[in-house]
């Protein structure tokens, strides 16, 4: 007897935003200029105007790219849901990478649409603060082993910040302690040493000062339980409670994303299509370098909303 094929949302993170993501979304479906709009409200400013027409230096900034970037995902989100009711799957899991975990929050039913656009936009802030309390920057290492990484790590006081796929995982640390680092992982053999534009130290103890912060924001939130369970980024383990998820968001501020786990634990569920619900195609490509079998699709446009509102996947 064959098994029903299972499903999981994943959401981008950080660094997938670019100046007019989302416009045409605005532009064709209601439920979408919804988001937006309650996003402008929320953080009462026009967001939307910043990710629709710029300019792209002020849009890159931490404290602005971390809504946006959820705000799209969930217009996406909603659009999707909205024209495909009959042909969109419901899904099993639900994860996102680093900043992505905080829309998996508003599709899981932990916050409300305009709670998570307001804490993500929080999460932004109290990062950039905590970068500048304490300067670092990240950089993606390519062409090494994770043992040889955590060594690189070890001896120059760097961490691992994402274990995204095999061959790519990204660190994260001083500026001191990551030129060391890429010194280093060159010479054993990386076969590429990336700086990623970041304006801190993400997923390290040196995002300390932006916990108190945080957990202040969080507290004065509704938190629900997860109508879907969500693949936790710092334990590869899917969360049902609220109060799990409050503790995995602080967690994740100063602890590294472990999307690579993530998604095997996903793979050993049974999850055989990976929907990614957002800006660009970033974890479908790592998806697909994790396990070749995994069936990927994106909802990252109208297009492919419209897609699947003609019950044809994109």
């Amino acid at each position: 007897m064959n098994q029903p094929e299972k499903t999981a949302f994943v959401f981008p993170g950080q660094g997938a935003q670019a100046v007019g993501m989302g416009l045409d979304l605005y532009r064709e479906f209601g439920t979408a200029r919804d988001v937006f709009k309650l996003a402008d409200e929320r953080l009462g400013f026009p967001l939307s105007r910043l990710i629709f027409e710029g300019p792209e230096g002020e849009l890159t900034r931490t404290i602005n790219a971390q809504p946006a970037i959820v705000t799209v995902s969930l217009a996406c989100l909603k659009a999707a849901e909205e024209v495909a009711a009959d042909s969109l799957p419901t899904p099993s899991l639900v994860a996102g990478h680093s900043l992505g975990e905080y829309t998996s929050l508003a599709a899981a039913g932990v916050l409300s649409v305009a709670d998570t656009i307001y804490l993500a936009r929080e999460r932004g802030r109290l990062m950039y603060q905590a970068g500048q309390q304490n300067p670092g920057g990240m950089a993606a290492i390519l062409g090494l082993e994770e043992d040889v990484v955590a060594a690189v790590c070890a001896e120059t006081g760097c961490y691992v910040a994402n274990y995204n796929c095999p061959g790519q995982l990204v660190i994260s640390g001083t500026e001191e302690s990551l030129s060391k680092a890429t010194t280093l992982a060159e010479a054993r053999g990386a076969r590429r040493v990336v700086r990623l534009q970041v304006s801190g130290a993400f997923h390290t103890p040196l995002m300390q000062p932006a916990v108190d912060g945080m957990a202040k924001v969080i507290e004065s939130l509704d938190f629900r339980d997860p109508l879907i369970p969500i693949v936790a980024n710092t334990i590869a383990r899917a969360l049902a409670t609220a109060g799990e998820v409050k503790e995995e968001l602080l967690n994740q501020l100063c602890h590294g994303v472990k999307w690579q786990q993530s998604i095997e634990l996903m793979l050993a569920e049974g999850i055989t299509t990976f929907i990614e619900i957002g800006p660009g195609k970033v974890l479908s490509g790592l998806i697909k370098r994790i396990s070749k079998d995994a069936k990927t699709v994106n909802i990252g446009d109208a297009e492919a909303v419209k897609g699947w509102g003609r019950g044809q996947e994109r």
